[in-house]
């Protein structure tokens, strides 16, 4: 078992940015790909980052490139999504999550085996 709990999430303007953090307890951090995910009310859960168990690899949805910065540092068990000039569209729960198995363009939240509980996220006009 792999036990996630986000932070760092809260209300900015748009142009702002925000850092989230994802603290990982349970079996070895390393050992697993994390991923981002974000899911706006009436939508469906959609893909923001992931990265390498190593951290040595990143992969990013359309909708945030060249914006959000994925990084994990494995001796703090701790997996972060920086996002700059952030946007109202911006505007959802985010959640992080883990994935045992190699590669990480896996975009689909079905392939990812554990979960942290989210943490909101609002972008201000």
């Amino acid at each position: 078992q792999v036990q996630l709990v986000e932070s760092g999430g809260g209300l900015v303007q748009a142009g702002g940015s925000l850092r989230l953090s994802c603290a990982a307890s349970g079996r070895t951090f390393s050992n697993y790909a994390m991923g981002w995910f974000r899911q706006a009310p009436g939508k469906e859960r959609e893909f923001v980052a992931s990265i390498s168990w190593s951290g040595g690899s990143t992969y990013y949805g359309d909708s945030v490139k060249g914006r959000f910065t994925v990084s994990r540092d494995n001796a703090k068990n701790t997996v972060y999504l920086q996002m700059n000039s952030v946007k109202p569209e911006d505007t959802a729960v985010y959640y992080c999550a883990a994935r045992w198995g190699v590669g990480i363009k896996v975009t689909g939240s079905h392939e990812y085996n554990y979960w942290g509980q989210g943490t909101q996220v609002t972008v201000s006009s």
